[in-house]
């Protein structure tokens, strides 16, 4: 067995790429790259799983699957507002990816960018603006803003990805 250092925001945006549960990381990257499967003939390298992110198909699907993501994540157990923000964002990520890049992707402050792929974009937006990893994704939010802006930005998260309201309005006094 081979084993590689990479370092945590390459391993984030690998596990992002997860299809299915238990595929490993040389699985994802010969996906990736294009190369063919590995064959029964070649040796078997044994590598971690990564966190995986099973495709929903039915919006009931998305939904039970985000609940369940949550309640495993434990984030309502969290003391503080900022990691049960990240471990919610994490979850909705890992709910629908697309949609979660969609809603993303237009959310701003009149200065500040709230989500990106780099932390150095967020540094750039603002003095303060103390950017945070969002757990097992390739994505960055700045957590330097007050619990109703926090609430605001999933709303609006969950919204655009199209969440029922209900839902929203419990995940949201979560924060």
């Amino acid at each position: 067995m081979k084993t590689i250092e990479v370092d945590e925001a390459l391993y984030r945006f690998i596990a992002s790429h997860t299809l299915h549960i238990g595929e490993s990381a040389s699985e994802i990257l010969r996906r990736m790259l294009g190369l063919p499967p590995a064959s029964n003939d070649d040796v078997q390298v044994e590598c971690e799983s990564l966190p995986t992110a099973p495709v929903a198909t039915a919006p009931a699907d998305r939904e039970a699957d985000f609940r369940q993501r949550l309640n495993d994540s434990g984030a309502a157990e969290q003391k503080k507002a900022v990691d049960r923000f990240l471990l919610i964002l994490s979850s909705l990520h890992h709910s629908d990816k697309s949609g979660f890049a969609e809603a993303t992707e237009s959310l701003m402050g009149r200065t500040r960018v709230y989500f990106s792929l780099s932390e150095a974009t967020l540094l750039k937006s603002g003095r303060h603006t103390k950017p945070k990893s969002i757990p097992q994704t390739p994505y960055w939010v700045i957590t330097n803003t007050n619990t109703e802006r926090k609430r605001s930005m999933v709303e609006h998260i969950m919204t655009a990805m199209q969440f029922p309201e209900t839902l929203t309005g419990e995940v949201c006094l979560m924060i």
